[in-house]
């Protein structure tokens, strides 16, 4: 008996990495993640290695059943290592972890919502071959054939995601026609980045039954249409028990060279889509308010009212790295509740 497992990986491709996959056969009718093998590829071809030193090695992070091969057939993420088994450079998932670790004691949760596009040739789907569609408003969760489209795509990837067990909370149409989010979590840092990597996977292997691509470029279409993002949504146990904690988390992502620090690490292109426009703040300009979809990070205003929740980073590009997005949140928020005795 064999089965099948899809290797996974970030490549290091720049300014914004890719993903890539290969197929394995292995014996048995499944194995657990601890006995999946470690694995190799060039790393030539994928922007992480020189041809004259090219092997790279894939260790399993993370495996899900593979809800489109189906069976006992797995996926599986990994993470890329140097052959004497220390993280390549491009691996972002390594520092993470890191940081997870020395504030795991503060429990901090993430859920983030992935915007993405869907594209048919050089067009979003649903953009008319010549000029324009309507401008954008209805289409935002709306219903019927002339405001949504690729709809069984979304159903099918949302689908596909639930039987890989993967943390997914909901969908939605967005602002642009052709334009969707789905969002995963909360989880715990590793957890989410892990989950939406593989959801990611998952919306491009389902859009290619499809014949139709699926991008994160943070702005598809340039002039009066919103751009994609990756709001991030964070918490932790003092958060979710204390409205003081939440204010000292904003304010530790306005201190002093913090923001730029964290925008210049939230996706290429965020000053195309940080303009101050179409629910944003300036990339340039840091800001937090309750309800204000305006501000670089909103305070919902349930968590105003009851005290105590989460906040929500608007300014990550849909083409964020998750594993450094959650690094950033956690390794600011948490030094300042700590600093603060707010743990």
């Amino acid at each position: 008996m064999t089965f099948k497992a899809e290797y996974i990986w970030i490549d290091g491709t720049e300014p914004t990495a890719k993903l890539r996959s290969k197929t394995k056969i292995l014996a048995g009718e499944g194995l657990p993640l601890a006995e999946l093998p470690i694995w190799g590829f060039d790393g030539s071809s994928t922007n992480q290695a020189k041809g004259h030193a090219s092997d790279r090695v894939l260790k399993p992070v993370f495996s899900c059943p593979d809800p489109i091969r189906g069976g006992n057939d797995v996926l599986v993420l990994c993470e890329v290592l140097n052959t004497d088994m220390t993280p390549h450079e491009s691996n972002t998932r390594a520092a993470l972890a890191e940081v997870a670790a020395k504030y795991a004691s503060q429990e901090p949760i993430f859920g983030i919502e992935q915007e993405y596009t869907f594209f048919e040739g050089t067009r979003p789907l649903g953009f008319p071959v010549n000029g324009f569609p309507a401008p954008q408003g209805g289409y935002y969760c709306g219903v019927g054939v002339d405001e949504i489209h690729g709809r069984p795509i979304v159903e099918a990837h949302l689908e596909n995601c639930l039987k890989a067990g993967l943390g997914i909370s909901g969908i939605n149409a967005e602002v642009m026609p052709g334009q969707w989010e789905f969002q995963v979590g909360p989880l715990a840092p590793l957890e989410v980045s892990d989950q939406l990597w593989v959801a990611r996977w998952l919306l491009y292997r389902t859009a290619e039954d499809f014949n139709v691509s699926a991008t994160l470029d943070p702005k598809p279409v340039k002039g009066d249409w919103n751009g994609a993002g990756a709001h991030t949504n964070f918490s932790t146990k003092a958060m979710r028990e204390g409205y003081d904690a939440i204010i000292t988390a904003c304010e530790s992502l306005g201190e002093g060279s913090k923001p730029l620090d964290h925008v210049k690490n939230y996706g290429a292109g965020i000053d195309d889509r940080l303009t101050g426009l179409h629910e944003t703040a300036p990339w340039d300009k840091y800001s937090y308010g309750v309800s204000d979809r305006g501000a670089s990070v909103r305070i919902p205003w349930q968590v105003e009212q009851d005290q105590k929740g989460y906040i929500e980073d608007r300014r990550p590009n849909a083409n964020v790295d998750p594993y450094v997005v959650t690094r950033l949140l956690v390794d600011t928020c948490c030094e300042a509740l700590a600093k603060a005795g707010q743990v």
